[in-house]
Order: C-alpha cells, then structure tokens, then sequence
C-alpha cells in the first residue's frame, strides 16, 4: 500500500486554539484542507481567503481551497490572491467555466482542483479532466461537518484511478467526508491518496489537539493495520 496523506479540515479546528493546533499538526500532517462556502451552493457559511492568510502566518505546508460557492470566478481570484497552493472547484457549477478557470489557475502558478458531490458522476469531468491536478470525491453531502458517511461514492476512487492510468495522468485522488474510526477500513481500502479529516475523526475527539491525534493514530492502527511513523502516517508491517 502506498503511503496515505492527512489533510486536516481546519473548518473544525477550535479556532480559540488555532496557533496551538497549527503547530502541533505542522509536523504531522501534509497539507490544511479550508473551505470556503458562500451560503447558496450550501447552505452554510464557512472560511474565508483571510483565514488562508492567517495560515500562512504560521504554516508552511499546502494549502488546498475547497470552494462551494455558486460564482467560482470571484472566489478563484480571492484565492490566489490570499496564495492557495491548490484550488478546488465543484464540477457542478464548471459547464462553460472549466477551461477559463483551469488556465487562469494555473497561470497564477496555482494548481487546479476539481470536487465531486457524491450524486455527480466521474463522467462529468472527462472533458478537462487533462486540466486537473486533484480531484475530490465529497463522500458526505457538502456544506457541513457530521453529515452521514455515503460510501457509494468510493466506486468513483476505481474509476479515477484506472483513468489515471490510461491516460497516463499524474492527479491526486482524495476523500472529503467521515474519515473516522467507523470508516477507516473502507476508506483506505479504495486506495485514494488524500484523505481529510475533520471534526468525528481528529478534533472532536478530545479538546487537546496531542490527545486527540494519539487517538486518531491509534484508531487508524487498530482498524487498518497503519501506523504513525515519525511525523507522517505511512503503511505498517
């Protein structure tokens, strides 16, 4: 098994913590996962490009923007304006859009990102699937943290992955939505390369950030056979 990536959702962080939390997790995990949501696509408000900025502050790994919104356009400019390493656009507000918004990316030297809800097919995307550095499958319905697992929406992971291939492609795959000790198993088992995690499986499970990650390694340990190793999670023996 390849080694996974953890992208911590810091919509779920305690943000009266957030220095505390950040430094913490700086060396533990690969990337912050910050979602930016408009409260039409979703009906919640969420982030913001200045809390971007406010990482930045303190955190020098990636940063990946996961945009619901119903105007990608404006909030793709505040994005690379704020620095975002990776951009991350729900494919169901792209027709007509997705090329524009894919070369203005990533001519600001940013990567393109694409977000599948769980009802929207891979199909979708073929199209300017080329143009993309990351696809997201949402495996929860989006706009707010403690929605029901949708484990339907892994079959997509199969697909991408053998798309991948063919095409001789070189985009990440990553799960959004219930990564946790009740899911673990299956969502490691579809072979994504991302994973978030959020409220159930990191910060919900003490209020001390040191407490709350031991419990979530030794959750992943007991379930999947992985184990912290050093700083990064990587594949146990």
């Amino acid at each position: 098994m390849n080694d996974i990536r953890i992208s911590p959702s810091l919509m779920t962080m305690d943000l009266d913590k957030f220095q505390e939390q950040l430094a913490f997790l700086n060396s533990r995990v690969d990337s912050y996962h910050i979602d930016i949501m408009d409260g039409h696509f979703v009906p919640n408000l969420a982030l913001s490009p200045w809390f971007m900025q406010e990482v930045r502050k303190v955190s020098d790994l990636p940063l990946s923007a996961h945009v619901m919104a119903t105007d990608p356009t404006f909030w793709t400019n505040e994005l690379i304006a704020a620095r975002a390493d990776v951009i991350c656009l729900h494919a169901e507000v792209l027709n007509g859009l997705a090329f524009r918004l894919a070369d203005h990316i990533h001519n600001a030297g940013i990567d393109f990102g694409v977000v599948l809800n769980p009802e929207t097919p891979v199909d979708v995307i073929l199209p300017y699937l080329d143009e993309v550095q990351k696809v997201t499958l949402m495996t929860v319905d989006p706009g707010f943290a403690g929605q029901r697992f949708l484990p339907g929406s892994l079959a997509k992971v199969g697909e991408l992955r053998k798309l991948r291939e063919e095409r001789g492609l070189d985009f990440d795959i990553e799960i959004d939505g219930s990564f946790n000790e009740s899911s673990f198993v299956t969502m490691i088992e579809s072979q994504a390369d991302i994973y978030i995690i959020g409220r159930s499986g990191l910060f919900g499970l003490d209020d001390s950030i040191e407490a709350a990650w031991d419990t979530f390694a030794t959750g992943l340990a007991k379930a999947t056979g992985l184990n912290a190793s050093g700083t990064k999670l990587y594949a146990g023996t």
